[in-house]
C-alpha cells in the first residue's frame, strides 16, 4: 500500500539545515496497522506528511498504492489522495460551526458521491454518535470529537489511514475505543501507518517501529 525507498526530508532554517527524515526506508500493506513510535521532533509528523503526499522529500522515493505521488501533477497527486487516504490527528482538525453529521460529510468534498449522506448516517450509527449528529464540536466530549473525525477519515472508505497521535488526547476508555475501531478497519483489508509517542499503542499494532532523529532505529 505504502513504500518508502530511502527517502530523506530537510528544511534550510536559520540556524542551517535541520534533518527530518534520514534515509528512511520500510513498507506497509494491506491487513497491517504499523505503529512508529518516538519521541516529539524525531520526524514522525514529517514521515506521516511525506507518505499522504503532503511534503515532497528531498531525496528517495515514495510508492503510494502503487504511484509515486510526488511524480504526479498537483492536480492528480490531490485525486490520489482523495480516494486512497484518510487522515486522523490528534487535534481532530473539525470544523467549529459544522456539527457532527456536516463535519463527517466534508470528506466527500473532494470525492463527490451520490450515497454521501447515507455513508455519513451508518457510521454516525457505527461510532455511537447518534444523540450527537446535530452538535457542534464544542458541545461534544474529547472522545466524541475524534470518533467524529475518525468517521470522517472513512467516509471515502480510503485503503489507507494515516493517524497522528490519534489518542494523545484521550483517557483510557476512549484510546482503547479508538484502537478498536482501527482493528477492525485492518481486519477488514484495510491498512494503518500510526505515528505516536504513546506507548499503549505498540500492542495494538501489527508490527511496531522505533523512529529517533529521523531513523527507524529498530
Amino acid at each position: 500500500m505504502i513504500e518508502f525507498k530511502k527517502v530523506s526530508k530537510w528544511f534550510n532554517g536559520t540556524q542551517g539545515k535541520v534533518t527530518a527524515l534520514q534515509g528512511i526506508s520500510f513498507s506497509v500493506g494491506p491487513g497491517e496497522l504499523l505503529v512508529v513510535r518516538g519521541p516529539s521532533g524525531c520526524g514522525k509528523t514529517t514521515l506521516l506528511m511525506t507518505a499522504g503526499g503532503l511534503l515532497r522529500p528531498n531525496e528517495g522515493q515514495l510508492n503510494l498504492d502503487g504511484q509515486d505521488p510526488y511524480a504526479l501533477s498537483p492536480e492528480m497527486r490531490s485525486r490520489l489522495r482523495a480516494r486512497t487516504v484518510g487522515f486522523v490527528f490528534q487535534q481532530f482538525h473539525l470544523i467549529p460551526y459544522l456539527t457532527v453529521r456536516q463535519n463527517i460529510l466534508t470528506g466527500s468534498l473532494a470525492v463527490p458521491q451520490k450515497e454521501a449522506s447515507e455513508k455519513a448516517h451508518q457510521l454516525i450509527n457505527r461510532f455511537g454518535l447518534q444523540d450527537r449528529a446535530d452538535h457542534v464540536p464544542s458541545k461534544l466530549s474529547t472522545g466524541e470529537r475524534q470518533r467524529t473525525a475518525l468517521a470522517r477519515a472513512l467516509l471515502n472508505e480510503p485503503k489507507l489511514i494515516l493517524a497522528d497521535e490519534p489518542t494523545g488526547n484521550l483517557d483510557e476508555d476512549n484510546a482503547q475505543t479508538v484502537f478498536g475501531y482501527l482493528s477492525q478497519y485492518v481486519s477488514d483489508g484495510g491498512c494503518v501507518l500510526l505515528v505516536t509517542h504513546d506507548a499503549r499503542a505498540a500492542a495494538h499494532g501489527t508490527r511496531a517501529l522505533r523512529m529517533s532523529k529521523g531513523r527507524l532505529v529498530d
